[in-house]
């Protein structure tokens, strides 16, 4: 397929449309954060996305070794929003198995990955070939650097995504990587009908994009995008000197945690492929068997203001513990449920 190059953020792209519109003296219609999101290369020009009135919480739960939990039931969990209970409307302990995954992959090839560009490739076939279930489950895979280069499209076809992942020949001048989250959430995870799964490997530093760390977490919790990390910056040929597997010390570091924390996901510091195969292989088994909850917010007002999660246990043996994402920001969206 013919690469597909995507600007910034449609948010910051609707600014100079405005701006254009008023100069050859056409109305412009104004940014409305209810309206339908605009379909986009690859996507289904039936899905008419839902208002959101519901909040989902994919939920993992582990036990003093890591191990996941299975066989709780919705009388084990209690969900606070701003430190009020929450009435729990459905709650299913199968979603692994039964739901299907969107998952899009994004690689850094700015010039600061320079060495390391095998390793993210195979860290991302890698990633795939451990996590995704064929003929179930959809990837699609993108660059980003100066530039937000679609590679290939949601398919379940591995043989493509190889082909696209291995292809990749050139680096490019900047990065751009908050704005390929919201790119990719905003245009391409929003309306996937399954469960949303983001995975960026990079170094997590960013020079060139107009959106920020705080953007890119809103439209991951906006659109349910669960989102893990794999950070580049130690290990293989190109690692940073004196920067051991595993740390967390730069801005950088700390801002790939936040980033997959608050949307439910991790971040892996790791250079060596055997430690990454066993952080795939954990994430496929979170994704199998987590436990999904949705509630409708007592406070339903859409103002604007970060409502905080916190998910307990009920009447559960001690030294368990729940991961799920930590909040969300309270603003009018649309997004398929």
């Amino acid at each position: 397929m013919t690469p597909v190059i995507y600007g910034f953020p449609s948010r910051f792209l609707l600014v100079v449309c405005v701006l254009f519109s008023a100069l050859v003296g056409v109305p412009a219609q104004q940014a409305n954060p209810k309206a339908t999101p605009t379909p986009v290369a690859g996507q289904d020009p039936e899905i008419i996305p839902t208002f959101i009135r519901r909040v989902r919480l994919p939920i993992s739960v582990t036990d003093k070794k890591g191990v996941f939990v299975s066989g709780l039931s919705q009388s084990d969990f209690l969900v606070l929003e701003d430190k009020l209970p929450q009435q729990i409307e459905t709650f299913s302990d199968d979603l692994g198995e039964e739901s299907q995954l969107y998952i899009a992959v994004l690689m850094d090839t700015s010039p600061s990955t320079a060495g390391k560009l095998r390793f993210e490739q195979e860290s991302a076939m890698n990633f795939i070939q451990t996590v995704v279930r064929p003929r179930k489950d959809r990837v699609l895979f993108a660059t980003f650097d100066h530039e937000i280069v679609l590679k290939q499209d949601f398919t379940d076809k591995l043989d493509l995504l190889d082909k696209a992942v291995f292809g990749v020949k050139k680096l490019g001048t900047q990065t751009a990587f908050y704005d390929a989250i919201w790119q990719f959430c905003d245009e391409k995870l929003r309306s996937a009908s399954g469960r949303r799964v983001l995975v960026v490997i990079t170094d997590g530093e960013d020079t060139y994009s107009r959106a920020d760390l705080r953007d890119a977490i809103d439209i991951a919790q906006r659109t349910e995008t669960t989102v893990f990390a794999i950070s580049t910056k130690a290990g293989l040929a190109g690692a940073v000197p004196g920067v051991q597997m595993g740390q967390v010390n730069s801005k950088a570091d700390h801002n790939l945690v936040k980033l997959a924390e608050e949307t439910g996901g991790r971040a892996f510091f790791t250079g060596d492929m055997l430690e990454l195969e066993k952080a795939f292989n954990r994430i496929k088994k979170e994704l199998r068997a987590q436990y999904l909850v949705t509630y409708k917010p007592s406070n339903d007002r859409y103002d604007g203001s970060f409502r905080k999660i916190e998910v307990r246990l009920n009447n559960v043996q001690g030294g368990l513990r729940v991961h799920t994402k930590d909040g969300y920001k309270a603003v009018a969206d649309s997004v398929r449920p």
